[in-house]
């Protein structure tokens, strides 16, 4: 479906006209795109941001072919944060395809005035444009109906009237676009300035008197009252919809009813198709070790590749249903809504609403929580969700966290684990509070901080295209994340492999203690000593940091475990209780090692594609190494002081 996608790289012939999408959030540009593309596009960043542009091809009835660029909302010229800056300025000089040959304005016919302004806006500033109007169908519905040609001669660019879910003037877009380059002569473009308070309450009034003349009154009602009756209020199914969703105590029963349902089908509905992906690739791993046979280069395919390549599809399945329900929350109109109702307390600790979601996802996995938090404009408050997302107990976890509950809580008193797992998961999200009201303590808010958000209709979203779009940027995560993850997964192979074993030595455990992995085991052991563990533990540690859950299987490897899946656990806890630090003598695993190791699992950074996704989404190592220097050494520290602690008061 995709191979025809460019991701990088596009050749503008000289028969290829370069249109630029611009318009207002929630003005139904994507959908435009989507329509006039056909869904056939890619996605890529601004150099040296991380504002998303999509890119697409469309056959103009004139016979050029244009790129379609969809350029993120902006609300005027004028920026106000970095994100609106990069937008703006690639308007007037792409760095990609630099000036547009055509601007296409996105138009809410039901807010007419306020994108006139920024239509004249572009227009003032040289560029040939076009003039899509959405929404004329809930314009009719309250009774209104518009003169789109006597809007294009009051504006000064052809007004389309365009519906892109059902395919309406679509073609009489496109060949408006051709005309405007053919006849239109090509200006200088020249960035305006911000303006006056007077300047820009000049423009708004003329803007609001040309919208008084192309908007006609076709019920009993006159132009005047129609327009009162419309302005403030949406349609009456989003009015009635609010009375729910909004209301102070019911709204919030919905959204914790809907967010639970949204974590719920993260979890749960992606968990058999993880478990599906790892079986596939457990078994293609066993297939390759069988039929190639003994030796490294068979291990290095097994064990390196296919099983390196199967960390990163594992996490596909949750990337896509987290893609697939933003996607139809965000379509749908309620999404917005669930920001109101949760900026108040965000705002204690200096987020947003916008932040919600990301921190929620981040619950079943940190990688499509860092892609989510794209939704968050303020640059600051965007990385600082970033920052502070591993802090949230990942589905990666829950391996360990069962593992070294069971070690601590009888079986007798599963609900007693039960509490204890609440109470990680709460641990979590206290650490991540913690460290954002610290930051927002010592550093000072740069860009302007508000949550303003306009609240769109209610709206049925458009599956195919949902779909479409779901498959696209997972497509897009293994491209990007999953060459780092793959590389970095070969490397501790590498280590847990090499030097080549002693023919003599054929066992798991003897090649282990002799491998790259266990020398720097033993040479880390030192600081394994305070935390109350030997090298073992030290080498599930770092084994771990290709993926959390990895720490239970290495930790059987390195104990001499043996047995089935079904009581692998069993087998695991039965060696633990039994296992003693090979420099002290003393019990290996404690109350005291077990709640220190605990602490260091709940807040220690060990995820290479955590800190692969979250390199790429901040682009720069700075919050990767912010995260893994930081909050691992939070962690380690934190796990002695515990274990020590404990020790000093007689449990050991």
């Amino acid at each position: 479906m995709y191979k025809d996608l460019i991701e990088t790289e596009h050749h503008i012939r000289k028969d290829e006209l370069v249109v630029m999408l611009v318009g207002q959030p929630n003005t139904g540009k994507t959908t435009i795109f989507n329509a006039l593309t056909h869904s056939h596009f890619s996605t890529v960043n601004y150099p040296g941001s991380t504002v998303d542009y999509s890119v697409g091809e469309l056959q103009i009835p004139s016979g050029f072919k244009a790129q379609i660029v969809d350029t993120p909302g902006i609300l005027s010229l004028t920026p106000h944060s970095p994100d609106e800056e990069v937008s703006i300025s690639s308007l007037f000089n792409h760095p990609e395809f630099g000036v547009p040959d055509v601007v296409v304005v996105m138009a809410d016919a039901t807010q007419l005035s306020r994108q006139i302004y920024l239509a004249g806006q572009i227009k003032a500033a040289g560029f040939r444009c076009v003039m899509a109007v959405t929404m004329s169908d809930l314009l009719e519905k309250r009774g209104l109906k518009l003169d789109a040609g006597k809007l294009g001669i009051l504006a000064g660019m052809p007004a389309i009237p365009v519906q892109g879910i059902r395919k309406r003037g679509l073609e009489e877009l496109a060949e408006a676009i051709g005309k405007v380059y053919g006849s239109v002569p090509k200006q200088e473009i020249k960035r305006p300035d911000a303006g006056t308070l007077e300047t820009i309450s000049e423009s708004y009034r003329i803007a609001e008197e040309i919208e008084r003349s192309v908007i006609i009154a076709t019920g009993e009602k006159t132009l005047e009252e129609a327009l009162r009756i419309a302005k403030p209020h949406p349609d009456d199914l989003t009015l009635k919809l609010d009375k729910i969703f909004l209301h102070p105590v019911w709204g919030l029963v919905m959204f914790l009813l809907i967010m639970t349902g949204f974590f719920t089908a993260i979890f749960w509905l992606a968990a058999p198709l993880m478990d599906a992906v790892d079986a596939g690739f457990s078994l293609l791993g066993d297939f390759a070790g069988s039929t190639l046979g003994s030796g490294w280069m068979s291990d290095f395919i097994s064990g390196g590749i296919i099983t390196g390549f199967g960390a990163v599809m594992v996490f596909v399945p949750q990337i896509m249903i987290l893609f697939l329900l933003l996607t139809i929350l965000e379509d749908s109109g309620y999404l917005a809504r669930g920001a109101m109702l949760v900026d108040k307390p965000l705002a204690a600790i200096g987020l947003n609403g916008r932040s919600f979601v990301p921190l929620l996802s981040g619950f079943a996995c940190a990688i499509p929580a860092m892609m989510a938090a794209r939704t968050i404009p303020n640059t600051r408050e965007r990385m600082l969700t970033i920052l502070i997302i591993p802090l949230m107990s990942c589905s990666a976890r829950l391996p360990v966290y069962a593992l070294l509950l069971a070690f601590l809580i009888p079986a007798d008193k599963p609900w007693l684990g039960g509490l204890a797992m609440t109470g990680l998961y709460l641990a979590g999200l206290v650490s991540g509070a913690v460290v954002t009201a610290l930051i927002s303590k010592w550093t000072k808010q740069t860009e302007e901080s508000s949550f303003i958000l306009e609240l769109p209709a209610y709206r049925l979203p458009q599956l195919s295209i949902i779909f479409k779009n779901t498959l696209y940027k997972s497509w897009l995560y293994l491209r990007k994340a999953g060459a780092t993850i793959l590389v970095i997964s070969i490397l501790i192979w590498g280590l847990t492999y090499f030097p080549v074993p002693d023919q003599h030595d054929t066992s798991v455990s003897g090649h282990l203690q002799e491998s790259y992995a266990a020398q720097l085991g033993k040479v880390l052991e030192p600081v394994m000593q305070p935390m109350g563990f030997d090298w073992r533990v030290g080498v599930s540690l770092i084994t771990a940091f290709a993926a959390r859950e990895v720490f239970v299987s290495s930790l059987a490897l390195t104990l001499n475990v043996t047995g089935d899946e079904e009581t692998l656990q069993g087998s695991i806890l039965s060696a633990m209780k039994t296992s003693v630090n090979e420099k002290t003598g003393l019990p290996l695993f404690t109350t005291a090692t077990i709640l220190g190791l605990l602490f260091y699992f709940i807040i220690a950074m060990q995820c290479i594609s955590t800190l692969a996704v979250a390199k790429k989404e901040t682009n720069g190592w700075k919050i990767p190494l912010l995260q893994l220097g930081v909050y691992t050494a939070v962690a380690y520290i934190g796990a002695v002081a515990i274990v020590q602690g404990l020790r000093f008061l007689g449990i050991s």
